[in-house]
């Protein structure tokens, strides 16, 4: 199993935040299943910290390379199959943040580790504790 953080579960990560279930805190600390970071995460925390959605996330924003290499997660980057296939998922789900994750979590079969129940209807795995799929 791979792993892929959502933004929310990144951020939750590092902040120690509880609101990341034991499960996946567990399996993220783990080390035995790779951890992935998607660029389109990287790009929404940018985002949401430029226009005053996330101002507690300036530091993750600023450094977020280098926190990602301290952490030992691994930098995925999005190719063009990513991008065609996020534009092309049925239009559920409307957040293009989200919508990259589901393409990446499909195409390299990934776990997504979200609270997020709607990527359960485009078939990804999911790690959240809780729910149906966690």
């Amino acid at each position: 199993m791979r792993l892929l953080l959502d933004t929310h579960a990144l951020l939750w990560w590092l902040d120690g935040d509880e609101r990341l279930p034991a499960e996946a805190r567990a399996a993220i600390a783990d080390g035995a299943a790779p951890v992935l970071v998607s660029a389109a995460s990287a790009w929404e925390i940018a985002t949401k910290v430029r226009i005053g959605k996330l101002p507690g996330a300036v530091e993750v924003a600023e450094r977020l390379p280098e926190i990602l290499a301290d952490q030992a997660f691994a930098e995925l980057p999005i190719s063009v199959a990513h991008a065609r296939r996020a534009g092309l998922l049925p239009g559920i789900h409307r957040d293009p943040f989200d919508r990259m994750l589901i393409a990446q979590a499909q195409i390299e079969e990934l776990t997504l580790v979200s609270n997020e129940q709607l990527f359960d209807t485009y078939g990804v795995h999911r790690l959240w504790a809780g729910d149906a799929d966690g």
